[in-house]
Order: C-alpha cells, then sequence, then structure tokens
C-alpha cells in the first residue's frame, strides 16, 4: 500500500516547461559558478603537507591557526577532525623538482609546526600523523578522478540500453549529467573543499540517481506493454504517480543519515555529507521530473518498447 496517494499532473507541457525552466537555471548558474570560482582543491589533488594534532582539552581552531601565523606559517589552514580537541592543519609545500627532498621538507614542517603548537600552549600537543602529497601524485588522483567519472556514465548508458532501450539510455545519462553538473557547481559555488570524499560523493550521487531512475523506468516500461492507452504522456504520468511514494520515503531517509553525518561527523566529512545532500534532493526531483521529460522529447511511444514475436511463434488474434 502507497505512503503516498498523488494524482498529480508532472507531464503536462505547461509543468515540463516550468521543470525545464528551473533545471535550465541550475545548470546556468552551476556552469557559470564552475567557469568563475573553479574548485578549491584539497591536499588528494594538490601537493602540501597535512597534518593531524589532538589536544587533551577542547581547542579553537581559529585560536591554532592564529597561534601558527604568529609562528611564520602564513598559509595554514586549520579545521575540526571528528572533535574539538582534534585538528587538521594543512600547510602548502613549494614546488620541487626533487620529490624526495619535497618530502623531507614536509616531513620536518610537520615538526615545526608540533613544536610552535607546543610552545604556545600549556597543555601537551600529540601529534598523530603528518602525511605529504606530491603535486604528481595529485595530478594523477585528479586525471583518474575525472576519468572514474566518465566511465560510470559510459558504463550506466549501456547498462541502461541494453537493459531497457537506447531512448532509455540516452534519458537516464542526461539526467545523470544534470545531477553531477548541479552537485558540482555547489561545491565551487560554496567553496567546498574538492578532495577524494566529495569525489566518492560524486560517484555515489551517481548510484544513487541511477537506482532512482531505474525504478521509474521498470515501471514506465511494464506501464507501456500493459496499460490500453497509447498517450505516452498519460503513461508516464501515472509510472510517476505510482512510484512518488516509493521515492519519497527512500529520499527522506537517506536524507535523514545525511543530515546526521553532517551535524555529527565533523569537518574531514563535511564535503562528502553536504555533496550527497544535494545530490539526493537534486536526484530526486530529476527521478520525478527530469528523467521522463527526456523521454518525451525523444518521443518514446508503445512500439519502442514493444516485446518482439518470435519466429513462427502464433500470435493472439484476440484483442
Amino acid at each position: 500500500m502507497a505512503l503516498i496517494k498523488s494524482d498529480i499532473d508532472f507531464m503536462s507541457a505547461r509543468k515540463r516547461r516550468i521543470t525545464g525552466i528551473i533545471s535550465t537555471v541550475m545548470l546556468v548558474v552551476a556552469i557559470l559558478s564552475l567557469a568563475i570560482n573553479r574548485f578549491e582543491f584539497g591536499l588528494d589533488f594538490t601537493s602540501g603537507t597535512l597534518i593531524e594534532v589532538g589536544y587533551p582539552q577542547s581547542i579553537n581552531p581559529e585560536d591554532v591557526r592564529q597561534q601558527l601565523i604568529s609562528s611564520g606559517f602564513e598559509d595554514a589552514v586549520v579545521v575540526a577532525f571528528g572533535s574539538d580537541r582534534d585538528l587538521l592543519v594543512r600547510l602548502p609545500v613549494e614546488e620541487s623538482a626533487d620529490d624526495l627532498a619535497a618530502a623531507s621538507a614536509a616531513s620536518s614542517l610537520g615538526n615545526e609546526v608540533l613544536a610552535a603548537l607546543q610552545e604556545a600552549s600549556d597543555v601537551p600537543v600529540e601529534m598523530r600523523r603528518s602525511e605529504y602529497v606530491g603535486p604528481k601524485v595529485g595530478e594523477e588522483l585528479a586525471e583518474q578522478g575525472a576519468l572514474a567519472l566518465l566511465v560510470a556514465l559510459g558504463i550506466v548508458m549501456l547498462y541502461v540500453a541494453v537493459r531497457f532501450q537506447y531512448k532509455f539510455a540516452v534519458a537516464s545519462v542526461a539526467a545523470l549529467a544534470h545531477d553531477v553538473i548541479v552537485v558540482l557547481g555547489i561545491i565551487s559555488l560554496f567553496h567546498l573543499t574538492f578532495d577524494l570524499t566529495v569525489l566518492a560523493a560524486l560517484l555515489a550521487v551517481i548510484g544513487y540517481s541511477l537506482n532512482d531512475t531505474i525504478v521509474v523506468f521498470d515501471r514506465a516500461r511494464e506501464n507501456f506493454r500493459t496499460m490500453r492507452s497509447t498517450d505516452s504522456e498519460f503513461i508516464l504520468n501515472t509510472t510517476l504517480n505510482q512510484v512518488i511514494s516509493r521515492t519519497f520515503v527512500t529520499s527522506l531517509t537517506t536524507l535523514l543519515a545525511l543530515f546526521a553525518m553532517l551535524l555529527m561527523g565533523g569537518e574531514s566529512i563535511r564535503g562528502f555529507a553536504v555533496s550527497l545532500i544535494v545530490g539526493v534532493s537534486v536526484g530526486t526531483y530529476t527521478s520525478l521530473h527530469i528523467s521522463c521529460n527526456f523521454l518525451m522529447y525523444l518521443k518514446i511511444d508503445k512500439e519502442d518498447l514493444a516485446v518482439p514475436i518470435k519466429e513462427g511463434e502464433e500470435v493472439d488474434s484476440l484483442p
């Protein structure tokens, strides 16, 4: 039994124009933000040193940053990590032709930071870890991350084309590209640090949005084959009203978990949680509005999903 009983006119020409305008505005804002703001890449994609330090009591990250600035580390970025007693210190490292020398300099930099913090603090400071990411590694990670997104979209298109029909494949990939661009635009608009956790969130958004879209397409395929109506708009509208309860409940429970991660998870997974919250929200909107809009633009009809009759098989002559 459906939790939400609805008779919403999703697919009328007026509603499709409205959702088309909304999506166009979101895409334009996202693309402009990407062109103007670019990304603030984390140390996963750029060279630098990441130092995790622990205090026996609560500490204000801004106070620690001022201590480091006073000690000569003007470019230090300090954020809370998991709790108000654990901090992450990010420091850029000067580019060097010799990666070994740069790594050695990063190691000594960690010791210098610890000494500066210890000198400015009345309580003992513990260094949990000190990591260095070289520019070559960061460049490779960036290239592999972009390739991972493209491969994921390609595999999705192939899978949907095989399971359903090529018009469904084009519509699903267009909807996924819409979701990814909007999430990337939000990341650049709000200057979120783009690191490996955010890349993982983007891949998770692709999987989540695809799952929602597949549910809609699977019901649409069934309705195209069983409903007597030949009106594609009516069939798709019926489909969306049949799946809205499932989509709403799934998205709501997922968002509750993500907001808990955002509020309690600390700075280390903030970008991951925000990216997924935006992705799940936009993906829900896309699965209910944009994916079927693309099918209408591609002029999907019952003939596209007719079950092929095998040669020699008797055909039922009854209507």
